[in-house]
């Protein structure tokens, strides 16, 4: 058996797993996931079909398995089994007490049907990981935030929700139609629609003061997550020009776009960076304390003032 041949076999093994995965499927996101021609994608169903497995499929929509067929799930590898473990650490650091409770559950269900060597590789593997976040993301008294914000956009349902934002004295309560949910820059978000704002906003988790499941059904139609982070943003924006030391700079790769970065130059031993940001008093200014002591503020003046501001406030709070 040449290697094409067992590597066809491979990938239509994985496709069968895929479509009892989700109740319909595009050859597209097959195609994708393969990294093969849609031509191939069809000759593989073709001949899963010839072997028995009862796909049905309708075109414009995608491939679907007759109610009620199922096979076996397929033995994990070795690499897949210690893939786990790092998903489980995940789960119980980066998500609520009641997701993290059903993962442990999920994972003793796919412990059990590992066999013997990939148990003892899991197991050498799950004392000698740990994952820590950078920040509190959930608020003690919301213990299950997350699963009743993925309940609410899988049976499109509002949630009511009891908010306090950065800039508001007072916690406030609405209702909301909740979209998606995004990891970005060390918090979990939630976009929905406000019923008291009536607009998208973005709602940070560790914020939530409190939130209930209602019977309300939704009344938009929403796009993707996508789609939402993809839209113009304000055009209330302010330039600011920043130099930060060479050395500093390659460390903050990873979070400037989150800030409006929009171009670089290199000054000597030092980097120019160009940013459009919506958020001069508190986003940027916070975010530029955190390497301050290396970088200079070219413009504008008032940022230089803001952050004086911040540091004052700060020294009053040490030594006041």
């Amino acid at each position: 058996m040449g290697f094409d041949t067992v590597k066809r076999f491979d990938r239509i093994v994985a496709l069968l797993v895929q479509l009892q995965s989700k109740r319909v499927v595009k050859a597209q996101e097959l195609a994708d996931r393969f990294e093969v021609s849609l031509r191939t994608i069809y000759r593989d169903i073709r001949t899963l079909e010839a072997s028995g497995v009862p796909i049905i499929s309708e075109a414009g929509v995608g491939y679907s398995i007759m109610e009620g067929y199922r096979l076996p799930p397929v033995m994990f590898t070795r690499e897949e089994a210690g893939s786990f473990v790092a998903a489980e650490k995940l789960m119980q650091k980066f998500t609520d007490k009641t997701l993290g409770a059903y993962h442990e559950s999920a994972m003793f269900k796919v412990k059990s049907i590992l066999r013997g060597s990939e148990k003892d590789w899991v197991s050498a593997l799950e004392t000698q990981v740990t994952i820590d976040p950078a920040q509190v993301l959930f608020n003690d008294e919301v213990p299950n935030a997350l699963e009743l914000l993925f309940e609410s956009i899988a049976e499109k349902k509002q949630v009511f929700l009891t908010y306090h934002s950065l800039e508001a004295q007072e916690p406030s309560t609405r209702y909301i139609e909740p979209v998606g949910l995004f990891h970005e820059n060390n918090y979990w978000y939630v976009i929905a629609h406000c019923h008291l704002r009536k607009a998208y906003r973005h709602f940070r988790t560790d914020r939530m003061l409190g939130i209930q499941r209602t019977e309300r059904p939704f009344q938009l139609s929403h796009g993707t997550l996508d789609e939402l982070r993809a839209q113009k943003e304000p055009e209330n924006k302010t330039k600011v020009r920043i130099l930060i030391d060479r050395k500093i700079a390659r460390y903050i790769g990873g979070s400037k776009k989150h800030y409006g970065f929009i171009s670089e130059k290199s000054v000597k031993d030092q980097v120019e960076m160009t940013f459009m940001t919506t958020d001069l008093e508190n986003g940027f200014a916070r975010w530029y304390l955190m390497f301050g002591d290396y970088a200079k503020i070219l413009e504008p003046e008032h940022l230089k003032t803001r952050v004086n501001e911040i540091l004052e406030k700060t020294k009053q709070g040490l030594f006041g």
